[in-house]
């Protein structure tokens, strides 16, 4: 019934001012409108809605992610923009980009300004 349909992400935000100026300048999203409920962002076709929560505790896992094709090229391209990536035990690389098993994909983590756990992945 819906895997024709588009998905609508949430995300939730506790600073609106810290929120858009994060999705929009430092992730490049498009900042779409302020509908007073959430910032709502195109994030290529699919609506980001970073909805205003006054009391919310950040989740310990990967709310939003993005397939990219070259994570290394991403993630200092974000370090440059002053993301810090996230360097979980499991982790090696220096730039906090975790491989899967097998090879199939290749992850780094890092936090919006409400603490929320965003990532960027590559897959083969």
């Amino acid at each position: 019934m819906l895997g024709k349909k588009k998905i609508v992400a949430f995300v939730p935000i506790k600073d609106a001012v810290k929120a858009k100026k994060f999705y929009r300048d430092v992730l490049g999203l498009r900042f779409v409108n302020d509908d007073k409920f959430a910032l709502v962002f195109d994030a290529n076709g699919v609506m980001l809605r970073a909805a205003r929560v006054p009391d919310f505790k950040p989740a310990q896992f990967t709310i939003v992610g993005w397939e990219v094709e070259d994570i290394e090229k991403t993630v200092k391209g974000l370090q440059k923009k002053g993301v810090t990536f996230e360097k979980y035990p499991f982790v090696e690389d220096p730039n906090g980009i975790w491989t899967a098993p097998g090879g199939v994909a290749r992850v780094a983590w890092f936090k919006d300004p409400d603490g929320n756990v965003l990532s960027v992945s590559e897959h083969a």
